[in-house]
């Protein structure tokens, strides 16, 4: 019985450490911006944009721009 109790703790800790890196995955639903950049058809740029692109948002975490064409 005691074996069981000493599981369940070790599991209990060890879950709950991993508990704290769940926070750097996207969470359920959502869409990271650089997904929602690509898919309004611009890029991810860390430099500024390139000529007859305009900034339409950010990517990476704001740190990097969402260049998307003029036309």
């Amino acid at each position: 019985m005691r074996v069981l109790y000493l599981l369940l703790l070790t599991l209990g800790l060890l879950f709950s450490q991993l508990a704290t890196g769940v926070n750097l995955l996207t969470g359920f639903g959502q869409r990271s911006d650089h997904y929602i950049c690509v898919k309004k058809g611009g890029t991810c740029n860390f430099s500024s944009c390139p000529l007859f692109q305009r900034i339409e948002g950010t990517c990476y975490g704001r740190k990097a721009k969402c260049c998307i064409r003029l036309w």
